[in-house]
């Protein structure tokens, strides 16, 4: 009898523990928390974008197609994808294009396979970082901006955010002959003092007038560092409606808001090509906000940053 109660209770138990399984199984489980690898936070990274970037320019110079308007990158260490303004059904190999278009994609792998020789990626040189979409790093290209950039929202949440593209354009390999210039009271403000990259790129202007005109001035008869690299390539580009003129690095002008010049026609003298990022609200083409816990809206640009660039360290 004793063995018989013991069989009994021991299959009550075994149905109980079952029946908790099932249940347990069919209740919904949290997702899993994303977050972006040391890989794709790192500096390798951005040899990876630099790599598809170059890899992609001198196809298209091989080629003689046109230069695909990107306008940003998302690479997730598996896939380095290009996000496109104009959708383009066909892509240069190893490139491989969405059904829509609006997309290219590339394994990492392939651009380290034997193959032919990239080129300096200038055209997207002001190709930047802007956050992380959860495991994927973001990085938009600022020259695409039909205006200023401005950024909105804490003063240090935008202060670093700036901070990480100003330093992002000068010592990353994306942005090796890109021009920036500070203007006005970011000249002297520590802005990207101490840790920040030491570069004769890296110049300094009183007003956004005197920043365009020293730009211009140094133009294709005064060539700056490297530009006589990329000669073929703006042959490629020469007529673009997108790309600055033949032989000049794209420029990226840093100003505060309260310093934004507001009378017509002040920004005509901003080349094509080049970018202009304020700090503080103001009339812009692209107007982003950085949130207190490290987000960032892109506005029109649609693009989701969970992280933006300044909370990378």
């Amino acid at each position: 009898m004793i063995w018989y109660v013991l069989a009994v209770v021991l299959g009550l138990a075994l149905i109980g523990a079952v029946t908790a399984l099932v249940v347990t199984e069919r209740r919904p489980r949290p997702p899993k928390p994303v977050a972006a690898s040391a890989a794709v936070v790192g500096r390798e990274a951005l040899d990876v974008v630099d790599a598809g970037l170059r890899r992609l320019t001198g196809e298209c110079l091989r080629s003689g197609r046109s230069l695909p308007d990107l306008y940003a990158v998302v690479y997730s260490e598996e896939r380095l994808g290009l996000l496109l303004a104009a959708p383009e059904e066909s892509a240069p190999a190893p490139w491989t294009a969405g059904a829509d278009g609006e997309r290219w994609t590339v394994s990492p792998d392939d651009l380290h396979r034997p193959g032919p020789e990239g080129e300096p990626a200038l055209p997207y040189a002001l190709t930047v970082t802007v956050g992380l979409d959860g495991a994927d790093r973001v990085l938009v290209d600022l020259s695409r901006a039909a205006g200023p950039v401005s950024v909105t929202g804490p003063d240090e949440e935008v202060r670093s955010l700036a901070r990480a593209v100003i330093t992002e354009a000068l010592a990353g390999p994306v942005g090796a002959l890109a021009e920036v210039t500070l203007v006005g009271s970011l000249a002297g403000d520590g802005l990207v003092a101490g840790d920040g990259p030491r570069t004769s790129r890296l110049h300094t202007a009183a007003s956004l007038e005197e920043a365009f005109a020293r730009a211009a001035s140094a133009g294709p008869d005064q060539p700056g560092p490297g530009s006589s690299e990329v000669t073929q390539i703006f042959r490629l580009i020469e007529g673009s409606s997108r790309l600055a003129v033949q032989g000049e690095a794209p420029h990226l002008f840093v100003v505060d808001a309260s310093q934004l010049p507001r009378r017509d026609g002040a920004l005509d003298a901003l080349r094509r090509g080049d970018a202009l990022l304020v700090l503080g609200d103001a009339p812009a083409g692209w107007r982003w906000r950085a949130g207190a816990g490290g987000s960032l809206d892109t506005g029109p640009l649609g693009l989701e940053i969970t992280r933006h660039a300044g909370r990378f360290a």
